[in-house]
């Protein structure tokens, strides 16, 4: 037997409305009901127990014993409901309990790590579990609140909200160009030892764009790996040319341990940074705070631009 089922609770609402008001007229008010229907669905009721609950007479009704434990209980188990709704409507006006985040590996260490340490420090009422990998998570399934995700969106179950660009662009180091030469062009890349990214998803293929023209390299090289990281490493030490995220590459090209090249051309042009959620439709407030609390970090542009 499921309590939930709506006929089931049609009889307890019955009875406890019964126990409320200590009339069947005064209980059929209280659910808009026809006092006989009241005394048809206590009649059900105890049809189902098998016992009785309620003694009737022409003038005046009494709960049986059965009946007053029976009420009390179905009063505690409607002040445990209440108190759920209560806990769940505070959660929809007050950033509390837990807001589990799936954050991009590298870029999410570099970059989105500190500002998480900031929101967390700001909202002593939340708990922040982060999670950085580069492995495509289903949030939904997996039950994170949000995400940060970089590329493109199919999934059309999620909310999306565009943070920035994610422009891929052509670096090298100034002891690698010295030695090899800088492309003029990017047919030139195919004589150049070109660091590739695996997990691109074009690889080996470089779709470059200037919003004019589109060229594609098939690109060949020493080294490849599926970690950003790596291959800004060995970009750093002269070993080749990287294709890599601005927000990658931002901090090197400051310091002039990079070289950006063929700065006209950029791979990924459609691209984005996206901040997902599940749904935008009755999001608990730990979401929608951090959703205004990241938009701002990124409204005058993404950190690694400023």
């Amino acid at each position: 037997m499921n309590p939930f089922e709506s006929h089931y609770a049609d009889q307890i609402a019955a009875l406890l409305a019964l126990s409320d008001g200590g009339s069947f007229v005064a209980a059929g008010k209280a659910l808009q009901r026809h006092p006989t229907i009241i005394s048809k669905r206590v009649a059900e009721l105890e049809t189902r127990l098998g016992i009785r609950l309620v003694e009737r007479t022409t003038r005046h009704l009494r709960f049986t014993e059965a009946g007053t434990l029976y009420v009390q209980h179905l009063q505690s188990a409607r002040d445990v409901l209440l108190d759920a709704e209560q806990a769940v409507t505070a959660s929809a006006d007050h950033a509390t309990g837990t807001l589990r985040l799936a954050l991009p590996a590298a870029l999410g260490r570099t970059w989105l790590a500190p500002i998480i340490a900031e929101f967390t420090a700001q909202h002593p009422t939340l708990t922040v579990h982060a999670e950085y990998s580069d492995l495509f998570v289903d949030i939904i399934t997996e039950g994170f609140d949000a995400a940060i995700r970089v590329g493109e969106l199919p999934d059309s179950r999620l909310k999306a909200k565009k943070l920035c660009d994610n422009h891929r662009i052509l670096c090298a180091s100034p002891d690698y160009l010295a030695k090899h030469g800088t492309p003029k062009e990017p047919a030139d890349l195919a004589t150049h030892n070109c660091l590739g990214f695996t997990n691109l998803a074009t690889y080996p293929a470089w779709k470059l764009s200037n919003g004019r023209q589109k060229k594609t390299v098939l690109i060949k090289g020493s080294l490849t790996s599926n970690d950003n990281e790596a291959l800004l490493d060995a970009a750093l030490q002269g070993l080749g040319v990287l294709a890599g995220g601005d927000w990658l590459m931002s901090r090197d090209l400051l310091a002039g341990r990079l070289v950006h090249i063929l700065s006209e051309w950029k791979l990924d042009i459609r691209s984005g940074i996206y901040f997902v959620r599940p749904s935008a439709r009755n999001a608990p407030a730990k979401t929608k705070v951090f959703k205004e609390w990241i938009e701002r970090k990124f409204a005058a542009g993404p950190p690694w631009s400023t």
